[in-house]
């Protein structure tokens, strides 16, 4: 993360640059790797201390707070507190776009009103996640069917590198299923 600090009217001690460092740590943790660069402005006028910080996150996403009291740590928790709230909700956008694109896609049912058009129900298929087939033996799939993770395993068979499925049928034993050569 690129880090930016100007002092205007201000000298920049290293006692101050550890405050900094201290409430935007708490800041980076929330936003992890999501944080590209911070800009940190700090103005004195009169008696008024003013934090300016902006951070730019992944997205094109500027946070910015700027917080005035009289002193360095209170402009600057006020300015932090602004841009965590701004963090969070971020968060949360980000948060509910991943929940929402695990949804289930539904594919229309056109095969099943050529079949029957007078009924009013239709079938709903529902993409599962990728399938990985691997190369085993008959013996190997039967094992991890029993295992009882899958009640099917798509895989290809070692001896006639043929697609095979075998399934856990409703009587308890395992069907097996090979296509025509």
């Amino acid at each position: 993360m690129r880090f930016d600090l100007t002092g205007r009217n201000v000298e920049i001690t290293p006692v101050l640059r550890q405050l900094i460092d201290r409430r935007l740590a708490r800041l980076q943790r929330m936003l992890n790797d999501s944080a590209v660069s911070v800009q940190v402005v700090l103005t004195l006028e009169k008696y008024r201390h003013i934090a300016e910080i902006t951070v730019h996150a992944r997205g094109d996403h500027m946070l910015h707070g700027i917080g005035g009291a009289s002193n360095w740590p209170l402009s600057l928790k006020d300015a932090v507190e602004k841009i965590s709230q701004q963090a969070h909700k971020l968060k949360d956008k980000w948060a509910k776009r991943k929940r929402g694109a695990m949804r289930a896609r539904v594919v229309p049912a056109v095969a099943a009103e050529a079949v029957a058009p007078d009924r009013d129900t239709r079938h709903r298929i529902v993409r599962a996640s990728r399938y990985a087939v691997k190369p085993m033996t008959i013996e190997d799939a039967a094992l991890r069917v029993d295992s009882g993770r899958d009640a099917f395993i798509v895989f290809r068979n070692s001896t006639t590198e043929a697609i095979n499925i075998l399934y856990r049928r409703k009587d308890g034993h395992l069907g097996l299923i090979e296509p025509e050569a």
